[in-house]
This record gives C-alpha cells, structure tokens and sequence, in this order.
C-alpha cells in the first residue's frame, strides 16, 4: 500500500467498541449537559464552565458540524441547536456519525433511564451484545437471600445471565482498590464475606475484597472475558488504588486459565497497562473515557499506550455513557491519533503503509473480535 492510501483520520477504519453505556433520551439543561461531560459530580462554580475544557472545545469542534453548526460554534449556540433538535435527533446524528457498527454495553450503570443495547444499535444500523456488571449482579443476589449459599445461588444467576452477553465487568477498583489476591477463595470464605455485607448495616454494597475475587473466578469459569475498571473515574475512586500494577497476583494466577482480561481505561496509568499486556498473554487494554476527556491531547496517550503494549492487544473504547457526544469525540480522537501515529511511523521508515493499514483494522475491531469470540 502506498503511503498516499494510508488515511490519517482513519475514517472509514471499522471499530467495535467494546466498553460503552446507554444514552440519555430527554432534553438537558445546561448545567445537565455540562455535568454529563465530567467524571465528577458537576462542574463546580469556582471551577467555571466545562466547555473551557480540552472535552468542551472538543465538542465544540467535531460534534457542532455534524448538528448543522460551524465548527466551533459558541457553547450557547450549541446548546440551543441541541435543544431545538430534540434528544432523538441528536443522539441519531451524532451515534450515525461515528460509523460504529459493533458495541459491548455495560448496562450495570442505571442512574436514570437509558437506551437498552438493542436501542443503541439500532442507531447505527449495528448490533449489540450486553458485558453484565458483576457487583450489581452480587447485590442482586444478596438482597434476595442469607449468606450461606451466596456462592451457589450466585454462580446460577450469572450463568443464566450471561448465556448471550459477551463478558463481564468488575469494579472493584471502586469499591475496594485492585490490590485483590490472586487465589480463588473457598465457598466458606465466600459465605464468611457475603455475611459481613448483609450485617454491615446500610445499603448493600459489595466491597469485599473475598467477593470481588470470587465474582472475577466466577466469570473466568464461564469462559467470559474479564473487564476490569482502571484508574481515572470520577470522585468515588481512591485512584491510588486503582494502578492495574496491583493486579500482577491475580493476573499470574488466572492466566493459565486462557480468559481475556480488559483493562479499560488506565489513564493516568497507561503506560503500566501496557507493560502488563506485554508480559500477561491474557491482558488487553484500552484508552477509553481517557481519550475523549484529552481531547486534542489523545493522540500523545494512544502514543504512550503503544509504546510497550503489543498490537495486537489494544482495543478500541469510548465509554461513553449519557451523552452522543462522547461517542462521537471518542471515536473521532481515537481514529485521528491513531491514524497519525501509524502515518508518522510510515514516514520514518518505522514500519510499512500495509504493517500500518493492518495494525489499525487489528486496534479498530479485529483484537475485539478475536478475544470477545465476536464471530
């Protein structure tokens, strides 16, 4: 392939996105909208508006267009294109614009309602397949039972559960870090923690770090590919303990089992992740909701991401909830820094046009489809 063929923006690359949310489906507010675009419970006054952000001139940039405004379109003219189209509308342009076809959506994140799988495909004429959020599936199951055979009743319910989804997700890095042991612990440990979380008193929230391993062996013994939350989030997390480093024991002892591990995310800590990726023959990772927060700054991530992870081990992700916009700026930012580096690696003689052609259609979709078994 001639260097002239090789398109920087990658617009036309087939992705799958394999770490997504639902959409919201009613009109925002200002303050909602700007709220939605920030890991963090809002943008605080002190702090002034989030449009004055890398993600807020982002929007302003690639999602305008596509809205019937100029690029760079002041934020109140935005808003008010926004709102005069409808929630609906927007969310069919901006979705249609990213030319997603395949998304893995976790839908154990339900602060209000949002479209269902099914719905977001159908924006783009796509399909869907569900990853079920192990700690809201362990919450279920505790709220309707006693402790002593959690484990069983639990193992049942994600078997039924994820009969057609395409993995699993844990958050443990919220609830209680990722520094989790590596050995699969016995049920009578497992019931001894489920009884803990039902005397603690309160909500019942899993945040063991006995049940959070169980819940990971549990889907490795499905076969499901495991995704693991990294790193940036928004306030809940205590990002110290949320370095995938910490994950070293539990990756050495669930390797031999051959189950992919997703590290999604990582950010500030890619650059680990891509050293566990080399070294773990099970650990695939990602740049989502890092690389629409940059914005113009995403390709340097993907750049520092590729420095050690093999290629064929990196995934594309938006992880995008709420907002279209997020899937739009996720895919854009992803498919332009990637185009980029593997542009400039062809002009530098780093590696051919085709080496570089066929590493992007691995990153966009091909990597996903092979560990998540797509086809």
């Amino acid at each position: 392939m001639p260097v002239s063929d090789l398109d920087p923006d990658l617009a036309d690359l087939p992705l799958v996105d394999h770490h997504c949310h639902g959409l919201v489906r009613r009109d925002l507010e200002r303050p909602e909208f700007e709220a939605m675009l920030t890991e963090a419970a809002g943008p605080s006054p002190l702090g002034g508006s989030l449009f004055d952000s890398q993600i807020g001139l982002a929007v302003r940039r690639w999602c305008a267009p596509v809205l019937d405004l100029p690029t760079h379109a002041p934020a109140v003219e935005y808003l008010a294109r926004r709102s005069e189209l409808g929630a609906d509308e927007v969310n069919r342009r901006l979705l249609a614009a990213t030319g997603t076809q395949t998304f893995l959506v976790d839908t154990g994140y339900l602060p209000e309602p949002i479209t269902t799988p099914d719905e977001l495909a159908a924006l783009t004429g796509g399909r869907a397949r569900e990853i079920v959020r192990l700690e809201a599936l362990a919450e279920e199951v505790l709220a309707e039972g006693g402790a002593a055979d959690f484990g069983e009743r639990f193992r049942t319910l994600l078997a039924a559960r994820a009969a057609h989804a395409a993995g699993v997700k844990s958050i443990a890095a919220y609830r209680a870090g990722l520094a989790l042991e590596g050995a699969r612990p016995s049920d009578a440990e497992v019931a001894l923690a489920a009884d803990r979380v039902l005397t603690a008193g309160g909500g019942l929230r899993i945040a063991d770090p006995v049940l959070h391993r169980f819940l990971v062996w549990s889907g490795i013994d499905l076969q499901l590919p495991v995704q693991f939350h990294v790193g940036y989030g928004d306030a809940d997390v205590d990002l110290h303990r949320g370095d995938p480093l910490l994950l070293t024991d539990l990756l050495r002892a669930t390797e031999p089992a051959g189950v992919p591990v997703m590290l999604l995310h990582n950010y500030p800590f890619h650059r680990n992740a891509g050293y566990l990726a080399q070294v773990f023959g099970h650990v695939f990772v990602d740049v989502g909701l890092a690389t629409h927060n940059v914005g113009h700054r995403s390709g340097a991530l993907l750049a520092e991401l590729l420095e050690l992870a093999p290629f064929g081990k990196v995934l594309f992700s938006s992880d995008a909830f709420g907002l279209a916009e997020l899937y739009l700026l996720g895919t854009v930012l992803f498919r332009r820094g990637l185009g980029r580096y593997l542009a400039e690696g062809v002009t530098e003689d780093a590696w051919t046009a085709s080496d570089a052609a066929r590493i992007a259609a691995m990153i966009g979709a091909g990597n996903a489809e092979r560990a998540y078994r797509l086809d």
